[in-house]
């Protein structure tokens, strides 16, 4: 692991996390041994807009249950157990911090999901998978922190097959203004790469990808704050479930930083679409 890499994995580490939301689940009157899917979707989708931006990504892609299905920065696992769910398919999820995939593995396991999910420790510049072993990769809010987008692009190309699809959902640069730290991804500015969308072409041009289709979502995210601002008002605070319990002390402010670069026109999140070419 590289030392961006180690520093990366550290910041997204939470310690006694599953028990955590074993208990915000039993505050909001779940069954924390046994929980429903929608009873982790506040906490277990950890990109803009949760089930909602993972629903709008997938339903642009023909996913059937023999579709073989790569999660690359799965977090703890909310994505892939959805896709599962949602479509029969296998999904395996891939996540540079062990913390992460320890409670993917945990709440697969209390979802009756185990053998539809699987997860594994990995970098996604050396990805843990064989070659042209995958249908579908899969990327939510990733490519924030890594800086060699070319490196990411050729791992996602060796592990699809030909004609495989690479649909990621990323967090892009849309200006040159200096960006206020800390953000969900980065407490720092020393491991946020945040690049613009003509990056992501390159190096997916460079990998032999077509890019298919790319969608500009920051109407739907300003919408999507503005509805999760509203519900935290009126309640007089976050729900017991939720992102805040994987952001630390700092999760307040990595928002607001985030909602007023998206509103500035700083930074958008971003669909893109790319397929692998057959030869």
């Amino acid at each position: 692991m590289s030392d961006v890499e180690s520093r990366v994995s550290t910041h997204y580490s939470t310690t006694n996390l599953i028990d955590a939301i074993r208990a915000a689940l039993e505050k909001a009157g779940a069954n924390p041994d046994a929980p429903d899917l929608d009873d982790l979707k506040p906490v277990d989708e950890f990109h803009t807009g949760g089930v909602e931006a993972t629903d709008a990504l997938i339903d642009q892609l023909s996913i059937t249950p023999e579709t073989r299905v790569l999660d690359i920065g799965c977090g703890i696992g909310g994505a892939s157990r959805h896709v599962a769910a949602r479509t029969g398919a296998h999904v395996r999820g891939v996540d540079l911090t062990p913390d992460f995939i320890a409670v993917a593995k945990a709440l697969s396991a209390a979802t009756d999901m185990a053998d539809r999910t699987s997860f594994t420790t990995g970098s996604a510049l050396d990805l843990p998978v064989a070659d042209a072993s995958v249908d579908l990769a899969l990327m939510f809010h990733v490519g924030m922190n890594i800086e060699d987008k070319t490196r990411l692009f050729a791992e996602a190309a060796r592990v699809l097959a030909p004609g495989g699809t690479f649909a990621l959902f990323d967090v892009m640069r849309t200006s040159d203004r200096l960006l206020t730290f800390p953000f969900p991804w980065a407490e720092q500015a020393d491991f946020s790469f945040v690049a613009p969308p003509e990056t992501y072409r390159q190096a997916a041009a460079a990998a032999g990808f077509s890019q298919v289709g790319e969608r500009d979502r920051s109407e739907f995210a300003k919408a999507f704050f503005d509805r999760v601002f509203k519900r935290i008002e009126e309640a007089g605070g976050p729900p017991p479930v939720g992102i805040h319990l994987l952001m630390h002390d700092t999760g307040p402010e990595k928002i607001k930083n985030y909602v007023t670069h998206l509103q500035a026109g700083d930074i958008a999140p971003v669909e893109m679409i790319f397929r692998r070419n057959a030869s």
